[in-house]
């Protein structure tokens, strides 16, 4: 009896299950479609030798106008009918345009005469190939007759309406390496690699070791506190390019407070472009090394505006700490160095983890904070500043593509590798 509940059971929770996967399919969908296919059509651009032109497929333009006043019967004019090709790089093949010329006109000539043909005042020209670049014109001389003394006729009335075959490079299956072979083998492929790790990593490592010193601070309860908790979220929520224009003047070499401020102290000589400056001399015991100014700059931004998120997220696991662990580790005689290390450390280690993956990817796709802080200049130019200059400066798509899925395996390997080595508790 027992056993034929058992199965009995399980056929319920198999049918409930087949039931739920076709409910969620929709969902699935719908997730599939905003993340999966965006992927591939990147990777399909990535192989191709496309720019920002290839986008729009070539096209036969046709623009049709009528030279001359028809005021009266046998009035003489012409349609003038200009084409050209859209396309700069590809020619358009088997071109055909018809159109219907009115009643109320009478064809006396075409020019020129070996392209087009009149039947039952349908008009067929068929120029054969339009190479790139090029244009055309095609002249009916007319005349007006009886019928169009009665109806007005107008020529353009009707539209012509054209057929040709060309070369799309966007939906062909014709493939290519070199937009990869110029990503890698580009002079400054491994500087721009290099300052794309060093920015992720101390941007990342800064806004969680901030937002952890400011959540450790908040933690207790004091006067004003709910007031410097809305503070701290100032710069995460402010819009980005209000905050980059004021740190931008803030340490302008000219007018910058910060900089006035330093040469009235005597820390200074001269005014300090800071980012403007890719590298400046600094003295350590005797030692000079060249420190990276405009992209340290650039790190402190990026530190100072997304710390807020890494305090919320620490501050709200660490209220769930019960309060009688560190009365208890008090009285033991713990410091407050101990109590931090030994149980707030291990119960935040889950959020910290998180937060480090989402950080890093998030910080190695930043573009807006370093394109409005240097435009990528003074040694701040990362992946996603290359990904802009190659797809839309220099108009190769194919290229900023090609950087957009080295950017992708870059990040997927490293999650997966931060993952598997990861404890497995804080996933």
């Amino acid at each position: 009896m027992f056993n034929k509940f058992k199965k009995n059971e399980s056929k319920l929770y198999q049918k409930e299950r087949k039931l739920a996967f076709f409910l969620l399919l929709p969902t699935i969908f719908i997730i599939l479609s905003i993340v999966i296919f965006p992927l591939l059509a990147n990777f399909w651009i990535s192989f191709k030798p496309i720019s920002l032109g290839d986008l729009r497929p070539p096209k036969l333009i046709i623009k049709e106008n009528l030279r001359g006043k028809l005021i009266n019967k046998d009035k003489t004019a012409e349609i003038h009918y200009r084409y050209r090709n859209s396309s700069a790089k590809y020619d358009l093949n088997n071109v055909i345009f018809n159109d219907t010329i009115p009643k109320g006109f009478t064809i006396k000539k075409i020019e020129p005469n070996d392209t087009c043909e009149i039947k039952d005042k349908n008009l067929t020209c068929n120029l054969e190939k339009v190479p790139a670049k090029s244009s055309g014109k095609i002249i009916l001389k007319i005349t007006t007759n009886d019928y169009w003394k009665k109806n007005k006729d107008n020529p353009k009335n009707t539209r012509p309406t054209t057929s040709y075959q060309s070369k799309n490079i966007l939906t062909s299956f014709e493939f290519t390496f070199d937009n990869f072979k110029k990503v890698f083998s580009a002079t400054e492929f491994i500087q721009v690699l290099k300052v794309s790790i060093y920015y992720t990593i101390f941007g990342t490592a800064g806004a969680l070791l901030v937002g952890l010193f400011a959540a450790q601070i908040l933690q207790k309860s004091f006067k004003g506190r709910t007031f410097v908790r809305g503070l701290l979220l100032f710069p995460y929520i402010s819009p980005v390019i209000a905050v980059a224009f004021s740190w931008v003047i803030l340490f302008d070499p000219f007018s910058g407070v910060v900089n006035s401020m330093l040469i009235q102290m005597n820390v200074i000589d001269k005014p300090i472009n800071f980012f403007g400056q890719k590298y400046t001399d600094i003295s350590i015991f005797g030692y000079i090394f060249k420190f990276p100014l405009a992209l340290s700059m650039v790190i402190a931004f990026e530190i100072w505006r997304y710390f807020p998120l890494s305090f919320l997220f620490i501050l709200a696991r660490m209220q769930s700490l019960p309060e009688d662990v560190f009365d208890a580790a008090e009285i033991d005689g713990a410091s407050p160095f101990q109590q931090f290390y030994y149980i707030s450390l291990p119960f935040l280690i889950g959020i910290i983890s998180i937060l480090f993956l989402l950080r890093f990817i998030w910080t190695f796709n930043k573009f807006d904070d370093i394109f409005l802080l240097t435009g990528g200049n003074a040694g701040t130019r990362t992946f996603t500043v290359n990904v802009y200059e190659q797809a839309f400066a220099i108009s190769n798509l194919g290229a900023g593509a090609a950087v957009a899925v080295v950017i992708f395996t870059f990040l997927l390997v490293f999650s997966l590798v931060f993952i598997k080595y990861s404890k497995k508790e804080a996933f």
